[in-house]
């Protein structure tokens, strides 16, 4: 995906959810990799419609610009994600006596990831904590946006917040779905918060504890969104930074057949740092070093994964 994407108009809102269902449907199956040129398209498409007309066409194109900022991102094109998140958030404000549309907290919660992918905490925990204090959230949300904040925290060197935050989390998963769970939130369960604690414990200088949270959401099984083989990458590179060469190679040894299908370009880059850590590693067994080199070479065939 470039990064000329023109600030769209609007189409009629058929039109606009069914370029956005096509797009989400892409991208849960196959990924990133082979969701961004559509989600570009999807964009210009919206582009010719002309000016947005009335509050349904606002909330239709929030939620497909949002789609398509969360495809790029995924995509590792985090400029462009950025200007199309921030573009979709300011349409999902609208009027202000109608209200923010319904994907608002979801823009927000992307963004607040970016953010910390980026290595700006500080900023992620902002717009975790200013979604969080409006209060009176349905539960997944605000399950959602405390394992942000956790993430953040965990960043930060704050380990009882983090913990605090993802415990939080934790509990309002557990009392499960309800009426006013978002649609869009289907895709946050236990897998998804195990993967993240793991992330953080990562973050917080425990590999042992990251591991265990990180196998977990990598092996859970089910119908998770393709972009979840991250988990499995980040296990292969805690593994391979806390020099657990067996558990390592066995990540990455099931790695190497995958990369060629994985969509997730975050995923395929956490798997080259991986690779890199056993090239720089020492006393490392040769059958290790054999593994990584058959995943680096797989992933040197996958063009832009390198690309920083």
């Amino acid at each position: 995906m470039t990064e000329d994407a023109r600030t769209p108009g609007s189409l009629p809102v058929a039109e606009l959810r069914a370029l956005k269902e096509r797009l989400v449907a892409l991208d849960v199956t196959a990924g990133a990799r082979w969701a961004a040129a559509g989600a570009l398209e999807a964009v210009r498409t919206a582009g010719r419609g002309g000016p947005v007309r009335d509050a349904g066409e606002r909330a239709a194109l929030a939620e497909l610009l949002q789609v398509a900022a969360w495809i790029a991102f995924d995509a590792e094109q985090q400029p462009l994600s950025r200007r199309l998140h921030l573009r979709a958030l300011q349409l999902a404000a609208g009027e202000r006596e109608s209200g923010p549309a319904e994907v608002e907290p979801l823009i927000l919660a992307v963004l607040s990831m970016q953010e910390e992918h980026l290595g700006r905490p500080a900023s992620s925990l902002r717009i975790a904590g200013s979604v969080l204090a409006r209060g009176d959230l349905p539960g997944r949300v605000a399950a959602i946006f405390h394992v942000r904040a956790g993430r953040a925290l965990a960043r930060l060197g704050q380990g009882p917040r983090a913990e605090r935050a993802l415990r939080t989390a934790g509990e309002l998963l557990a009392e499960g779905p309800s009426d006013r769970d978002p649609a869009w939130a289907w895709w946050f369960d236990r897998a998804e918060l195990d993967g993240h604690a793991g992330l953080a414990r990562a973050a917080l200088g425990d590999p042992e504890g990251a591991a265990g949270l990180l196998h977990g959401a990598a092996y859970a099984g089910g119908d998770g969104p393709a972009y979840r083989v991250l988990f499995a990458a980040e296990l292969a590179r805690v593994l391979a930074r806390g020099g657990d060469w067996h558990e390592a190679e066995a990540v990455m040894s099931g790695l190497v057949g995958a990369v060629p299908g994985i969509g997730s370009v975050r995923a395929l880059r956490v798997m080259v740092d991986a690779v890199r850590l056993v090239g720089q590693g020492h006393r490392v067994p040769r059958p290790v070093r054999a593994t990584a080199r058959d995943l680096g070479h797989v992933l040197r065939g996958v063009g832009g994964v390198r690309d920083r």
